[in-house]
């Protein structure tokens, strides 16, 4: 258990890279991770127990600004996942319980979701389980998350793409300084090559890649210099 905890509380981003790598608009990853304050209100952070200032991000916070992220256009502020996230932080045990398996994979752990959800009357859209035909189900924002992250055989996120449909493109704490990769390679070093004019084939050779390793990171330097959508 304490190599999860370690891998969890592993400093790995900052906040901008949060911003960068998940396409959020500038400011986005802060307000999730650390909380803002706005028109003399403030807003508790979702992600962390409280404000800290520190603009270093762990996996474990990574992880869960992961799946918020699948939530950015529900219509729905994010900051009202707070208390279903702290009352999961008390049920299961742990600082990033949406970092673990069990709520998604365990019968048990899907009714605990359930039960707090409807304890804390968490928006439909907001969800992360439903019941659909009589059956405990994933909703589709979660779905996404879960076919995009590696449990691997120890229950919490281990690796994950930045993307679900752009499989070949990993995000891993513990390779590239967390950087999006295909297979050892930053995807970055092959956009770089790219925009000098370096055709796909030569990058391809040049890093022992196949194709679809090269277009998947083509592909995915282009939609991250895309202008990030709205929080």
């Amino acid at each position: 258990m304490s190599s999860n905890i370690d891998l969890l509380a592993r400093p790995v981003y900052g906040m901008a890279q949060v911003d960068w790598i998940l396409r959020l608009a500038g400011g986005t990853a802060r307000r999730w991770i650390d909380g803002y304050s706005r028109g003399g209100k403030t807003y508790p952070p979702v992600v962390r127990l409280e404000p800290t200032g520190d603009e270093i991000v762990t996996w474990g916070e990574f992880t869960e600004a992961r799946l918020l992220s699948e939530f950015r256009d529900a219509g729905v502020p994010i900051v009202r996942m707070r208390p279903a996230v702290e009352a999961l932080r008390e049920t299961f045990d742990q600082l990033y319980p949406l970092a673990h398996a069990l709520p998604y994979f365990e019968e048990r752990g899907r009714e605990l979701v359930l039960r707090i959800q409807e304890q804390v009357r968490l928006e439909k859209r907001l969800q992360i389980v439903v019941i659909r035909n009589g059956q405990l189900a994933l909703t589709t924002q979660t779905d996404r998350f879960i076919r995009s992250v590696d449990f691997g055989d120890q229950q919490v996120v281990q690796r994950m793409h930045p993307l679900p449909d752009l499989d070949l493109v990993w995000l891993d704490p513990l390779r590239q300084f967390g950087e999006p990769v295909v297979r050892a390679v930053p995807t970055a070093v092959i956009g770089e090559q790219t925009r000098a004019g370096d055709p796909p084939e030569l990058i391809q050779s040049l890093y022992d890649l196949t194709s679809q390793e090269v277009w998947q990171a083509i592909r995915y330097e282009l939609l991250r210099g895309e202008v990030a959508p709205a929080a």
